[in-house]
Order: C-alpha cells, then sequence, then structure tokens
C-alpha cells in the first residue's frame, strides 16, 4: 500500500506501533454523547467527523437502507499510492445510530452499553485474528478479500480492528438508494465506483456513460459467477443473500462474522442468527445470480431514467452471462483439483465435455452423500456431516494408478479406506452393489480422462498420471484449515500471546497462514516458504497450531 517504507523492518517497531495508534486508536463521539451532553477534552478532539456508511441489511427492520448501514465501524478514508487508491475502514470504533439496536430500540446507545452485545459498538480481538487468519489464507490462495492491515487490543478482549481494501464497497451500498428509487445518489454512488475500479485499473477505461453501466452489469454477472462458482467447489461458506451486504462489489469477502471454510461438502450447513437461517453453500449460486439480476435493474434505471420491478428482468442477458460462467468455473475448478494443467484443462472442457459431465456426476455423489445421524444443532446453527473426503481420494487416486504396474483400479474396499471422512460411521460406509458400481464407474471415467489426455496430446500416460499427481498432492493436502479450527486457532493464538513477543506471534501468525499456500506453493515462491522459528517456543507454538489445523480437517 505504501503506507510504510519498502526498507523499514519486518517487525512492529515502537514507532510504528505509536503512530497506528495516533492515527486508528479512536473512538466516535456520537448521537448519544450529544444528544446528552457528553464533553471530552478538547485537546483529544480530532478535527473531522467521523462516517458510517449506509447500505441495505438483511439483519435491520428496514427494508429500503434508509437507518441501517455500519453499527460499529466507520470509513476511515482513502490512501492513493502508486496511483493505487485503498479504502481504510475500522470496527469497533463505538456505537453509530444505524445498527440494528438503534432502529429496534428507538433510541441512541452509549459505546460499550453492556446491556447490548451488537449495538454496543465494540469489536472483539478473537474476532479481529480469526478474521485476519481466514483472510490471509484466502488472499494468498486467490479468493478476493478484504485483508486486516491493523488489530488494537484494549481490555476486555475489546479491539479496534482496521481493514483494507482497493475498494470495500458492498452492493448493498447500491440497493439502499435502488430500494428508495433515488436515482441521483444512486447514479453519483454507481459513477464512484466505476471510476475507481477504472483508475485502480481493474476495469478499460469507456468513456459513453450508458456503455459505462452495460459493461459493470457484464462484469458484475462475471466477477460473482467465479466467486459464487469458487466458494462451492472449496466450500467456502459466506452467506450471501438478496441485501448484497455481506460480499464485496467484485465478489470478495468481507466481514468474516459468519464466514467458514468446510472440510468437506457439508452442503446441509446452515448459520442460525437468531430470529433467521443462512442460506446454504448450494444456494449461494442463487443469491448470487439474484445480486446480478439487481444490477441489470440498476443498469436500466440508470440508463432510462424509469425503475422497473426486479422480476423483469428474470430473463436479462447478464443472468444467461452469470449461468454459462457458474458452470465452466464448476467443471474448470474440479479440473484443477484432479491436478490438470491449464492447457490439459482446456482440451477436456472443449473436446470432452459429455464425459467430464459423465465424471462429475459421480464425483458429486460422494461429495454430496450424507451421514445417517442427519440433521444435527452445532454451536452456531445446524448440519448433516459429509461422509466423503474428495480432496483424499484425489490425492490418493493418482497415486494409486502410479504404483500398480498394470495400472490397475482401486477395490471398492481399498477406495472406502482412502475417502472416508472422520464422521463416517460404519453404517455409513456399507457397500451396497450400487455403491460398488459407483466406486467402480468413478475411477474408470477418471481414468478415462487421462486416457483422453494422453491419446490426445501425445503424452505417455504415466507422464500425465505423474503430472496430475504432483499437482493434486497439493491442492488436496491432508491438512486444511476451516471454520472450527480457526475458532480454536485463534483461542491458542491468544494463549500464546501471554508468552510470545509481538513479533514471534507475527511470525507464528505467518506460519501458520504459509502451510495453508495452496496456489503459491504450485508456483514454487521461496518468498512464501515457511522460514525457520527463532526460538524454540516459537517452533512449539507452531507445532501446536498445526496439530489443531489436523484435528478439524474434515469440520465445518
Amino acid at each position: 500500500m505504501g503506507l510504510i517504507a519498502k526498507n523499514h523492518p519486518n517487525e512492529l517497531t515502537p514507532e510504528l506501533s505509536q503512530e497506528i495508534l495516533n492515527t486508528f486508536s479512536i473512538v466516535i463521539i456520537n448521537e448519544y454523547d450529544l444528544e446528552n451532553n457528553v464533553k471530552y477534552p478538547e485537546d483529544e478532539i480530532k478535527p473531522h467527523r467521523y462516517m458510517a456508511t449506509r447500505y441495505l441489511q438483511l439483519q435491520h427492520p428496514s427494508r429500503n437502507g434508509r437507518t441501517s448501514g455500519d453499527g460499529r465501524g466507520i470509513w476511515n478514508g482513502e490512501f492513493n499510492h502508486g496511483g493505487v487508491t485503498w479504502d481504510v475502514t475500522s470496527s469497533g470504533t463505538g456505537a453509530t445510530s444505524l445498527s440494528p439496536a438503534t432502529a429496534i430500540e428507538g433510541k441512541y446507545f452509549k459505546t460499550g452499553d453492556r446491556r447490548v452485545a451488537y449495538g454496543n459498538g465494540y469489536g472483539s480481538v478473537d474476532d479481529g485474528l480469526s478474521a485476519a487468519l481466514m483472510s490471509e489464507v484466502f488472499h494468498k490462495n486467490g479468493i478476493p478479500t478484504e485483508r486486516t492491515l491493523a488489530i488494537i487490543e484494549f481490555e476486555r478482549g475489546n479491539a479496534i480492528n482496521v481493514r483494507a481494501s482497493k475498494c470495500l464497497l458492498r452492493p448493498s451500498h447500491f440497493f439502499s438508494h435502488l430500494k428508495q428509487g433515488n436515482y441521483e445518489s444512486l447514479k453519483a454512488a454507481i459513477d464512484f465506483y466505476i471510476d475507481r475500479q477504472i483508475s485502480n485499473g481493474e476495469w478499460p477505461k469507456i468513456r459513453d456513460a450508458n456503455d459505462r453501466y452495460k459493461f459493470m452489469a457484464r462484469q458484475i454477472a462475471f466477477d460473482f459467477a467465479k466467486a459464487s462458482a469458487r466458494f462451492e467447489s472449496d466450500y467456502v461458506f459466506v452467506w450471501m443473500d438478496w441485501d448484497g451486504d455481506n460480499i464485496l462489489c467484485n465478489g470478495g469477502i468481507i466481514d468474516y462474522g459468519s464466514v467458514r471454510q468446510f472440510g468437506l461438502y457439508h452442503h446441509e450447513y446452515r448459520y442460525d442468527d437468531v430470529d433467521r437461517w443462512s442460506t446454504k453453500i448450494p444456494e449461494q449460486r442463487l443469491k448470487a445470480r439474484y445480486v446480478v439480476q439487481a444490477f441489470a435493474q440498476i443498469t436500466d434505471f440508470l440508463i432510462s431514467g424509469k425503475k422497473r420491478n426486479i422480476t423483469e428482468f428474470r430473463k436479462d442477458p447478464v443472468l444467461r452471462l452469470f449461468d454459462k460462467r457458474f458452470a465452466q468455473c464448476l467443471n474448470e475448478n474440479l479440473l484443477t483439483r484432479m491436478g490438470f494443467s491449464p492447457s490439459q484443462k482446456d482440451h477436456l472442457l472443449s473436446k470432452h465435455q459429455r464425459l467430464l459431465s459423465k465424471f462429475k456426476s459421480h464425483f458429486s455423489y460422494f461429495e454430496k452423500a450424507s451421514s445417517t445421524k442427519g440433521i444435527y444443532e452445532t454451536a452456531d446453527g445446524v448440519t448433516c456431516d459429509a461422509i466423503f473426503c474428495m480432496r483424499d481420494i484425489l490425492r490418493e487416486l493418482p497415486k494409486h494408478l502410479l504404483n500398480s504396474d498394470a495400472i490397475k483400479l482401486m477395490s471398492s474396499e481399498e477406495f472406502i479406506q482412502h475417502s472416508k471422512s472422520s464422521y463416517a460411521k460404519k453404517k455409513d460406509l456399507v457397500l451396497s452393489e450400487n455403491r460398488r458400481r459407483r466406486i467402480q464407474d468413478f475411477q474408470s471415467l477418471y481414468f478415462a480422462l487421462i486416457k483422453k489426455i494422453s491419446r490426445d496430446l501425445k503424452v505417455p500416460v504415466r507422464k500425465v498420471l505423474l503430472e496430475v499427481n504432483m499437482r493434486s498432492s497439493v491442492l488436496n493436502a491432508f491438512d486444511r484449515i476451516t471454520g472450527d479450527g480457526v475458532i480454536s486457532l485463534t483461542d491458542q493464538l491468544l494463549k500464546d500471546k501471554k508468552r510470545l513477543s509481538k513479533n514471534e506471534l507475527y511470525q507464528l501468525f505467518i506460519g501458520v497462514v504459509q502451510t495453508q499456500l495452496i496456489h503459491q506453493k504450485m508456483k514454487g515462491r521461496e518468498s512464501d516458504r515457511p522460514s525457520k522459528p527463532s526460538s524454540k517456543r516459537l517452533e512449539k507454538a507452531i507445532e501446536s497450531n498445526l496439530l489443531i489445523i489436523k484435528e478439524y480437517r474434515d469440520s465445518i
């Protein structure tokens, strides 16, 4: 970002710590303070007013966004460096009038009021650490997301969590103006967003205003198709919904309060938000599609000046673009997980789509197979356990085929042994005739795809298998960080914090992240390889954290 010099030591120096505190360790003077004439020392008051942004919000009683938005966060401002503009926001800086608590109770709240939770304006250090951990893993593996700039801890576990991104606008920032039919505000917000994307080099320069809006709609369709397909393929739970709140405009992840990465395809999981249930992973596509539909409505509104009902855009061309791109991305993601190279993926997608579809059908059968235990309650919702770990079979199958002289398929018993999850009970793994047939068909179709590449691209079968094996062993690593794992890791990091220095804690954090850098490992980047721990206590702390990742590798 250019906030500190390139030659600054890779450590939190006293001078840097103080500058972070001077800049971000603030609490807002809110409406409660003004209403009750609360006084603060003049020399402690910053010169500018705070800004909490308004946006549409599912959790808020208002359905048009007039009174909803940042309930405990502020927009610190922009920072420009090297021709790139960054947004910086802080969460936990005090209660604002845009929280659901104010709308529900009809009154303003004092910052830190212990009688309310979400409405008291505070953030927590555990939320900040878990968000930082998960977002860094996602960012390093190519999933767009906001990132943590700083965490400032106070007493009682309270914290200000500072976040940054090249653009922190959400669809909900626009949807509030759309719901209200406020043309001028909607146009100003959309124009601001398009200008930001162009100035940051994300989008091409387009002169005509109408062409800019049409390009925006197509780009959002493309981005949301790609993002929702990635979430479904990688088992990432984001909870997209009609309000466009829990997602960035480029399909990136924001607000990690309910974000999870699953170890398996726990497709029945729902988050319990007290008075409503979240979407499930398979439903995220439909929510993403509805967001795209809303942008089709916005585009038409801005061009025509007339707001038409959103139902009139159910067959808009951008939705066909979304559907086509989503299906394409799902197939690309599956081939990637299998270990095929970019050129091999392109060949299979263009020449052997029917064969791939057959394999995908069998893959989905095992991926979606659930425990006979059924749906049950978790600490934050409900779920139903997946009984097969597809990462494991995609990692072990090419290895098995390479190790057999005649390239012999696994027996049904071997397949089950390699693919069963830690949740699977004996009765979940009964080898019926149908399941035996499925196992053999799965492997036959898998090997058929290998042979197509061998024959069409004139590469020996064993060489194709060897390359696939090398890639899949990295992409389907045994240890996978999950939502439950992050919660436990955060608890452990807070314990480690008591006996480690700030810089050792940072090394521990980076050490944990580096174990999950799948895409960087594929590129063989030296800078992302784990460095040797600087002390025995740090080495021990890293080992204990890695054990936590292994323990929760299959969980939600």
